[in-house]
């Protein structure tokens, strides 16, 4: 077994669960415990056999219930050292301690492989992640991704499942109504990808294996479901590709997606 579901992606909290035969982890905990635990048992799974959380930056719609969950669930927090750092305050006491972890090593937890690469996104030590079981089929997962550098193009290569940030529609953020510096930041190489980016990206690491595409971390101001789902099934209708596409909610779990 080997299987994702995105449990909340967007601007109020985001949360990734990955599970294999033997470990079950989450990747950021932007939501409290409550709405997590819930959207957990919707999906008919239990959180007391969690592992672990990976924090992948600060930003607070990714951290905030980090430090209740660990508590709540004596499981360890996995982050690099300045990522802790910039939200230690926030994240409080982690009985079962704190494992630093570095960009570009491997770490493993149970069966599973763990890969944090940078991303380019306006946090102190921001990244993004690979998960590998022993037979070798890879999750990939970009969210909050500037651009798309060279570095995650290889990271994510051969990937059989793709959880990738389609965040905005860039005339929606243009004629939207965040002020101009907001909008700068969101195009900005430190801040999100695209639709159009997200089809960019996908269109440099598609390969006949991939099975598994979910759309995350959608803007619920400069986007809508319906376009970024549209924008993508354009694409993969032109090229022809079978690849499962998802959209990933801020208010309904994606359903577990065997990787």
């Amino acid at each position: 077994m080997f299987q994702t579901t995105v449990l909340a992606s967007g601007s109020k909290g985001n949360a990734i669960l990955i599970r294999t035969d033997q470990t079950k982890l989450l990747l950021d905990a932007g939501l409290s415990a409550k709405r997590l635990f819930g959207f957990i048992e919707q999906l008919r799974m239990t959180p007391g056999n969690i592992k672990g959380i990976i924090l992948s930056h600060e930003h607070s719609d990714h951290s905030n219930g980090v430090g209740v969950l660990c508590r709540k669930l004596k499981i360890p927090l996995y982050a690099t050292r300045p990522t802790f750092d910039a939200c230690s305050h926030k994240v409080g006491n982690i009985p079962a301690g704190v494992h630093f972890i570095e960009p570009g090593s491997s770490i493993w937890i149970d069966d599973l492989e763990v890969h944090p690469f940078s991303s380019s996104h306006d946090a102190v030590d921001s990244c993004n992640f690979t998960f590998t079981n022993r037979e070798g089929r890879k999750l990939a997962v970009v969210t909050d991704a500037g651009y798309p550098t060279k570095l995650m193009i290889e990271k994510i290569k051969n990937a059989s499942s793709l959880i990738l940030e389609s965040n905005h529609d860039v005339q929606m953020l243009l004629d939207g109504p965040y002020p101009w510096q907001l909008k700068q930041r969101v195009r900005s190489r430190q801040g999100h990808l695209s639709n159009e980016q997200a089809v960019g990206v996908l269109n440099q690491v598609l390969h006949a294996e991939l099975k598994n595409l979910i759309l995350a971390h959608l803007s619920e101001t400069n986007n809508t479901p319906e376009i970024a789902r549209k924008t993508m099934e354009d694409y993969l209708n032109e090229i022809r590709h079978p690849v499962k596409l998802f959209v990933a909610l801020q208010d309904q779990p994606t359903e577990l997606i065997e990787v």
